[in-house]
């Protein structure tokens, strides 16, 4: 069951691998689009350290014979912090104002409601994982299918973000260093 859970937690990664360096490609030199993308990114790395972090914690209890209450506990703190990291770095797009992209802010906003959608995804795990009997280990362990089902619509999630960043002008996003957050080997 933890090895279910792990695959899918690694699915929150996947939003990672499309900031993790793999640069835009497509340098026009506008120099406006640029410092956007800094600002946002500046405002965007300290979320998507925790990100990765988290991330890695959820991997490492999931991989681990960890007790249910431990299990329960981690993934409730992890679940709330990324739903707060997503909500987070949607306010931080749409605080900058409109990208200077060609269809920038169609994109942003596309962006913006996948992150909303990220965030109460998150949030509704944890309400999730916060209800279960810990201390009943088969209901607990059912009851945390339900939980790697719903995180596996969440990283569904997550990879359309990956795919909107990727294939809209908001790709000057991933030229910045503090949107290239290190990802595990």
């Amino acid at each position: 069951m933890n090895k279910k859970l792990a695959a899918a937690v690694s699915g929150g990664a996947v939003l990672m691998l499309v900031l993790s360096g793999c640069g835009g490609g497509d340098d026009n030199g506008d120099k406006k689009a640029e410092a956007w993308a800094k600002k946002v990114c500046d405002k965007w790395e300290p979320e998507l350290t925790k990100i990765k972090d988290t991330n890695d914690e959820l991997k490492r209890v999931a991989t681990q014979s960890s007790k249910p209450e431990e299990v329960q506990k981690t993934d409730s703190a992890a679940f709330q912090t990324l739903s707060d990291a997503y909500k987070t770095m949607g306010g931080a797009l749409t605080a900058e104002g409109e990208p200077p992209v060609k269809d920038g802010k169609s994109a942003a906003d596309a962006v913006v409601k996948s992150y909303d959608e990220i965030s109460k995804g998150y949030t509704d795990l944890k309400t999730k994982i916060d209800a279960l009997d810990a201390k009943d280990q088969a209901k607990f362990a059912e009851g945390l299918q339900q939980v790697a089902g719903g995180l596996n619509a969440v990283a569904a999630n997550e990879t359309a973000s990956k795919e909107k960043l990727k294939s809209s002008g908001l790709k000057v996003l991933n030229t910045q260093k503090g949107c290239q957050v290190s990802t595990p080997q």
